[in-house]
């Protein structure tokens, strides 16, 4: 664009025009080519000069002049004057004013109009730019569709018409391809400024898009009568999606799936042939959790919510089918209901347990020094622990089928004594590995529990505030507590960490009695 070329409605003519095909403000577009005009008015008389331009938007005149400011003392006579000489000028102008002088239009030669366009092509582009941001970053989660521009090594550029989208070979379904001019349909999961202009980035494996797919294919989705509550999926192979219906007359994975299957075979489809169980959500985790092991019978849960880990058992000529090909349904059934899953045969549940009735009977025989008929009758109580046995209530003991007070006296006693005495070989072992006194006297810590940190090198409170949690859990295994109780014993060993730190300006300080001392006027208040 030669700006030497153009006339004052010409000026006018070509902004509209640019507006309109870049979709940004006149305003926009009028302002770039003022700052390209200054560009060169500086070019001319002096870049040290602070020449401004400025187009008339009514007549597309151009009016060039030179500001100075107003000041007391001169840094730079381009750009400022005294107020003395200001006042000679305009009498009654103040200090921060400026002195305005018309310059007389200039004549852009070739080099000076090419800088310009330069600058005109450059400010437009950021403005359109910064339209596209702003169009698009309230856009996040929606399903767009566009063309393919550029593939290049399966990053896919696309036109979405007003913007360009970018999406990574890791956002596209495996095993597929895209060509040049081919119609794709994708999710927006993120708008980015960054310094080459906004990138939008698109996704066709994002949980979320299928999700979206479903409600475009579901009225009911659409208006908030069935609820997705969770989606999980192994792109472009299979996919688990939990719905549930605020309607109790509606049946949500009925409508979901649709007349002869044909809204899930949409949804199938557009995911390239992707296999979908769509699972009925229940606020009961247990439930919730059998749901989405479909195809597979589920006989027993046991729930671990310290752990947030959930035992599931299946018959046995079910395992497969739970487990599925390479671990993929239960990988799913995870991923959706968010709890860590193990899966059991009956067979194994059935040994396991046996063992744990073995080993707990034993515990007993050798603690209390007692007959496997009395290790038993405890087992069968609920009794699993040694703890349990040496400060139950001694009536709730005495009430055993076959037991008496003094029987029970006597069992309470042994575990007792047998407790102390374990604990005094454990403080015994925890002081040869130096564990320190100040951490035995944490909260929440058993002897048994710092003879196993002293020999993980964990002997002092500054060792064990170093520690994150699932660490701490990782070195107790068997005698760990839960999260939560983790994290308190690590923050008590970290409180000395805080002791001597400097009182912060302005905070109320310690007066010595251990009360923050108080200004007099509020203390009088109290």
């Amino acid at each position: 664009m030669d700006t030497t070329a153009l006339s004052r409605t010409e000026l006018l003519q070509v902004a509209d025009a640019v507006a309109r095909e870049k979709s940004i403000e006149r305003d926009e577009v009028l302002e770039a080519m003022e700052q390209a005009i200054s560009k060169a008015g500086r070019a001319k008389y002096g870049h040290e000069h602070d020449i401004r331009a400025e187009i008339d938007r009514k007549t597309g005149e151009i009016g060039l002049r030179r500001f100075r400011e107003v000041v007391e003392e001169v840094e730079s006579e381009f750009t400022q004057l005294t107020l003395a000489e200001a006042e000679a000028r305009e009498p009654g102008i103040q200090l921060g004013d400026f002195i305005i002088e018309e310059l007389p239009p200039i004549d852009l030669g070739r080099i000076a109009a090419q800088t310009a366009k330069q600058v005109i092509v450059q400010k437009v582009r950021e403005a359109e730019r910064a339209r596209q941001y702003e169009e698009y970053k309230d856009r996040v989660s929606e399903i767009v569709n566009g063309i393919v521009k550029r593939n290049e090594f399966g990053n896919v550029t696309v036109d979405l018409g007003r913007a360009e989208g970018l999406m990574r070979r890791d956002e596209s379904l495996p095993r597929e391809s895209f060509r040049t001019g081919d119609r794709v349909r994708a999710y927006i999961y993120d708008v980015r400024e960054e310094a080459r202009g906004p990138q939008i980035f698109l996704s066709r494996s994002h949980p979320q898009f299928m999700a979206k797919l479903f409600a475009q294919e579901v009225p009911e989705i659409y208006d908030s009568i069935i609820e997705i509550k969770a989606v999980a999926r192994d792109p472009g192979s299979r996919a688990k999606i939990a719905v549930i219906s605020h309607d109790s007359a509606i049946d949500p994975v009925g409508a979901c799936v649709g007349m002869r299957g044909s809204r899930v075979q949409a949804v199938v489809s557009e995911l390239q042939g992707e296999k979908i169980d769509i699972i009925p959500w229940s606020p009961d985790t247990a439930t919730f959790v059998v749901n989405a092991l479909a195809p597979a019978e589920v006989t027993k849960v046991v729930l671990d919510e310290e752990q947030g880990r959930i035992e599931v058992v299946v018959p046995d000529d079910q395992l497969s089918l739970a487990i599925g090909r390479r671990g993929q349904n239960v990988r799913l059934a995870s991923q959706l209901s968010g709890w860590e899953i193990d899966i059991l045969t009956e067979e194994e549940e059935s040994r396991r347990r046996q063992e744990e009735i073995r080993a707990r009977s034993q515990m007993f025989i050798d603690a209390l020094d007692v007959d496997d008929v009395i290790a038993h009758l405890l087992l069968a109580e609920g009794f699993v622990s040694l703890e349990q046995v040496a400060f139950v209530p001694l009536q709730e003991l005495a009430e055993i089928e076959g037991f008496d007070e003094e029987v029970a006296e006597e069992l309470r006693m042994r575990a007792r004594t047998y407790l102390e005495e374990q604990d005094r070989k454990f403080d015994e072992e925890r002081r040869a590995l130096g564990v320190t006194d100040e951490v035995a006297a944490l909260e929440g810590v058993n002897a048994a529990m710092l003879a196993t940190l002293g020999k993980n090198e964990v002997k002092t409170l500054d060792d064990l505030g170093d520690l994150a949690s699932d660490e701490l859990i990782e070195i107790l295994g068997e005698q760990a507590p839960g999260v939560e109780e983790a994290n308190a014993i690590i923050m008590a060993a970290r409180a000395h960490w805080f002791d001597d730190e400097p009182v912060v300006e302005g905070e109320p300080a310690d007066d010595g009695e251990g009360l923050a001392a108080t200004e007099p006027a509020e203390a009088e208040q109290d």
